[in-house]
């Protein structure tokens, strides 16, 4: 069980606050290997999570609520300052914020290898290319936790999936969602394919195929990229097959979060349906 060190604050300017004051510098955080959770439930999922838990700002009422989950922690110690919630609401302002914030150390992820290795077969992947808003990728990969995804592949194009507005997309799916940061999108899936694993496409292309009728039950990869430009022909050219939604002619699109889930959806239902 963790000791909580409970200190009281009344002003935001201590330097262990630092982590609190600085939610912008979202790339300094991460080259730092830790996150700061920002909404409730997300804080909730970190204090049930493998993540580390290095520290937590709340408020006397969420204190109360969080008390026994934190104790239960597997960490030597946590600090954890309480403050009211007027203080707290200066941080990110009152709209943004609900009174309970708290860093988590960002694990080791295991690697693209030790996830072929180990992960279950029929294999059931995610890879994204071009994402360039936070919210749009965490809701990926809410959508992949949902759909039991065994990894997501992240390209190099992409925001990180642990910035703060990604984490919060997300709703903390991405403390319990396998992710592998690739260096080389293009690389990776060729990578997969050498191990078996069929890559389709999302994407409109005059020759796709409609999405139910790709056999999706075996070991596959579907593979997005942002709403706008789609994928990079070399994604494309990097896949099996392209596969699109079927939708009336007046429509040629879905924002890339609501896609991945009709696809990952359609994937599911056919999986349910194997011999």
């Amino acid at each position: 069980m963790a000791h909580l060190i409970v200190t009281p604050i009344a002003a935001l300017d201590a330097p262990e606050l630092e982590l609190y004051r600085t939610l912008r510098r979202i790339e300094e955080h991460e080259r730092a290997g830790v996150l700061v959770a920002t909404n409730v439930k997300v804080v909730e999922r970190l204090f049930a999570s493998r993540f580390e838990v290095l520290s937590a700002l709340l408020t006397p009422a969420w204190f109360e609520k969080f008390e026994g989950p934190l104790r239960a922690r597997p960490e030597k110690e946590i600090v954890v300052f309480v403050g009211e919630k007027a203080l707290l609401e200066t941080i990110t302002g009152y709209h943004l914020h609900q009174g309970a914030l708290a860093v988590g150390k960002i694990p080791q992820q295991p690697t693209l290898a030790e996830l072929l290795t180990r992960s279950p077969r029929p294999l059931l992947v995610a890879a994204v290319e071009g994402i360039a808003s936070a919210e749009n990728l965490g809701a990926v990969v809410r959508s992949c936790a949902a759909f039991g995804v065994h990894f997501l592949i992240v390209g190099e194009t992409c925001v990180s999936p642990l910035q703060r507005r990604a984490v919060s997309g997300s709703m903390g799916s991405i403390f319990e969602q396998n992710v592998v940061r690739a260096e080389n999108l293009i690389a990776t899936l060729a990578e997969l394919r050498a191990n078996g694993v069929y890559c389709v496409a999302a994407h409109l292309a005059p020759d796709a195929t409609k999405l139910s009728g790709v056999n999706l039950r075996g070991d596959i990869c579907l593979v997005f990229g942002a709403e706008g430009p789609g994928l990079s022909a070399a994604a494309v050219a990097a896949c099996d097959s392209v596969a699109q939604i079927a939708m009336p002619s007046h429509m040629n699109s879905l924002n890339v979060a609501s896609a991945t889930a009709v696809f990952l959806y359609e994937a599911t239902r056919q999986r349910e349906r194997r011999p």
